[in-house]
């Protein structure tokens, strides 16, 4: 029989039915797994599921049993990949299951921050626009988004998406990618930086995206601009962009990944959480019921492609 591991079911949702994973094997469940103790959980595995935790060379010398990683995630770097590959260690991730949810909770921010709902809400809330006698309150102005420039870094599935919704709400569109796209205005970083209006990061970390959006770069936008992280904390230098929104040199920002999650109270980002033109969510824009479902089944089929000698998502 087959034995499975789950090693942090927590970062799937509570409310995420893991059943239909006993119809594969033997299964063990853990909402969550310190790194010490990722080792003693993965002997006599031989599939194991994870989100967040980090596997290496460290963690997996004596994983002996180990035949297949899956990845609750379309991004892999927590996990050593060519140390797997070495190992004869196959490896899954899953792609285009949070597209959707992603795209929404980016435009979510995008809105948010760039009609200032918080702030209208509060006037509302707080009992201050029923004392006031007045029927509506303009303060603080904001901006038809219709006419500006959207700027999409990264066009995967994700970018596209987004990128569609921009321009079906009258955005110009431009987009940086490694390669140019027909259909799409691609350009530069540097020129996507100085020329858009909102700037939505939607590309995979790596030695070329990690600090992309950096203080050099944040000097060549416009005050206004409305950045949007939704890809990984790492591309963008986090102190550099606290800097810049502290000091009022950007209009607004949203992040839903940071380079340490959760993020502590030294984070760059904890004394600007609070304030009204910052929109920080605890990495939960993948995570709509229908993604985290569509993620689980996606999975329970890479398990079983693999056991059919198939190749199915595999990354390894």
């Amino acid at each position: 029989m087959i034995k499975i591991a789950v090693l942090d079911a927590a970062t799937l949702g509570d409310d995420l039915e893991l059943s239909p994973l006993d119809a594969l094997g033997e299964v063990a469940v853990y909402q969550s797994t310190a790194p010490c103790e990722v080792a003693e959980r993965l002997y006599g595995v031989d599939v194991v599921m994870l989100n967040k935790i980090k596997l290496n060379e460290s963690n997996l010398t004596h994983a002996e049993s180990l035949k297949l990683i899956c990845i609750a995630a379309t991004g892999y770097d927590n996990v050593d990949i060519a140390y797997c590959r070495e190992s004869g260690i196959a490896v899954t991730n899953v792609e285009g299951y949070s597209t959707d949810s992603v795209c929404q909770v980016t435009l979510a921010m995008a809105l948010n921050l760039a009609t200032h709902i918080p702030e209208y809400t509060r006037y509302v809330r707080d009992g201050i626009y029923t004392k006031s006698g007045v029927a509506n309150r303009l303060i603080p102005p904001y901006n038809e988004l219709a006419g500006k420039t959207w700027g999409v870094v990264g066009l995967g599935n994700i970018g596209k998406k987004v990128a569609a919704v921009a321009s079906a709400i009258g955005c110009r569109v431009v987009a940086c990618k490694r390669t140019l796209e027909e259909g799409y205005e691609c350009v530069d970083i540097d020129t996507l930086c100085r020329i858009s209006d909102i700037i939505t990061l939607h590309t995979p970390l790596n030695d070329g995206t990690r600090n992309l959006i950096n203080r050099d770069r944040l000097t060549l936008m416009k005050k206004h601009v409305i950045i949007i992280n939704a890809a990984r904390g790492a591309v963008t230098d986090e102190k550099a962009v606290a800097d810049a929104v502290v000091e009022g040199r950007i209009g607004a920002f949203g992040s839903d990944v940071y380079t340490a999650e959760p993020f502590t109270e030294d984070h760059p980002f904890h004394k600007i959480r609070n304030y009204d033109n910052v929109c920080l969510t605890p990495h939960m824009a993948w995570g709509s019921v229908e993604a985290r479902n569509r993620l689980l089944n996606e999975m329970i089929k890479n398990i079983k492609a693999f056991y059919d000698g198939e190749r199915r998502y595999r990354i390894d």
